[in-house]
């Protein structure tokens, strides 16, 4: 079940990072979360290297909230060795950041993005905007390796 996998959060801003944590959990989304605040450390994590080697790659996150802009390797790349591997090239990726370029939207999508989000600014919308994500991401979605109870 999606609430019982981890989600992993990619972001570098300490700011949005808090306000993020603070979001699920007022919205009372309880599942792990992981947080790799650059590309490399997203990339090691998903794939049991670096710091995370020996981690169970077999329990992949419910979803991933990917920023695009980070350091090391952008998201963008995060997003493009995610979809080009059979371990992660299903996991729901949501780019959640406050990117308005149109070349980033085009291209997060045709690298499979599964939705992109622009941080809202407000707290109170970003505090709603967090709950919908978490409310359909990890109760409502079916995910594709997902087996009947």
């Amino acid at each position: 079940m999606a609430t019982d996998r981890p989600i992993l959060l990619v972001e570098d801003n300490p700011d949005d990072e808090a306000l993020t944590l603070r979001a699920f959990s007022k919205n009372k989304i309880t599942n792990q979360v992981v947080v790799a605040r650059d590309g490399i450390d997203a990339v090691e994590y998903l794939f049991g290297m670096g710091r995370h080697a020996g981690r169970d790659t077999s329990v992949q996150p419910a979803v991933v909230f990917l920023d695009l802009k980070l350091p090391r390797i952008d998201g963008l790349e995060v997003l493009r060795r995610i979809r080009a591997d059979s371990r992660t090239a299903l996991l729901p990726v949501v780019v959640l950041t406050t990117s308005r370029e149109l070349q980033d939207i085009q291209e997060a999508y045709s690298l499979g993005a599964n939705s992109y989000i622009r941080k809202p600014v407000d707290f109170e919308r970003f505090l709603f905007t967090v709950g919908q994500l978490g409310l359909y991401w990890l109760s409502l979605n079916e995910l594709a390796d997902s087996r009947p109870d």
